[in-house]
């Protein structure tokens, strides 16, 4: 099979996951995708960037897709900044896939919260906040965005691994 077809074909599979399980969630579940302290399920897909590199196009345009939506919702500077920190989080982790401690890679799954924390922490305290900047609200801000983060990635993202490892997908479907 020719690696560029599945190169494309495997970051448009994780692009249209993304983006379909991130706006199912905002239809069932309202504003769990785009509060300050979400817990966007789709976020666990990340970890798919452990097992494949078209994991990080494919990611960041599932956000860019999903993120559309909050256009709509007075927030078109999230689809920007969260879509970059989307970026930067599964790059991280396709450069960190074999750091781990035991088995388990602990700091590839901990990007998410650091990059969302402080990028979309900041851009919730530089636009969504009125009055000046304070660094102390930002870091109150991105606690929050990281605290999500760090819930999904620490409990469906390490699941996703696991199911994803002991099956051997990662060596079969995947690669």
């Amino acid at each position: 099979m020719n690696k560029k077809v599945t190169y494309i074909a495997q970051a448009a599979i994780i692009a249209a996951m993304y983006a379909a399980l991130t706006l199912a969630q905002g239809a069932l579940l309202p504003g769990t995708t785009t509060a300050a302290v979400q817990f966007r399920a789709s976020e666990a897909l990340n970890i798919l960037a452990l097992f494949t590199p078209a994991a990080i196009p494919g990611l960041t345009l599932g956000c860019v897709i999903s993120n559309l939506q909050s256009i709509g919702q007075g927030l078109p500077l999230d689809m920007i900044f969260g879509s970059l920190a989307t970026l930067g989080s599964s790059v991280c982790i396709y450069l960190l896939r074999n750091a781990k401690i035991k088995s388990y890679p602990l700091w590839a799954m901990l990007m998410p919260a650091i990059w969302n924390g402080i990028i979309v922490g900041w851009e919730i305290e530089a636009f969504f906040i009125e009055g000046p900047f304070h660094i102390g609200d930002f870091f109150i801000q991105g606690g929050l965005v990281a605290l999500g983060e760090l819930g999904v990635m620490l409990l469906l993202g390490t699941l996703l691994y696991y199911v994803i490892t002991k099956r051997g997908l990662d060596k079969t479907l995947i690669k």
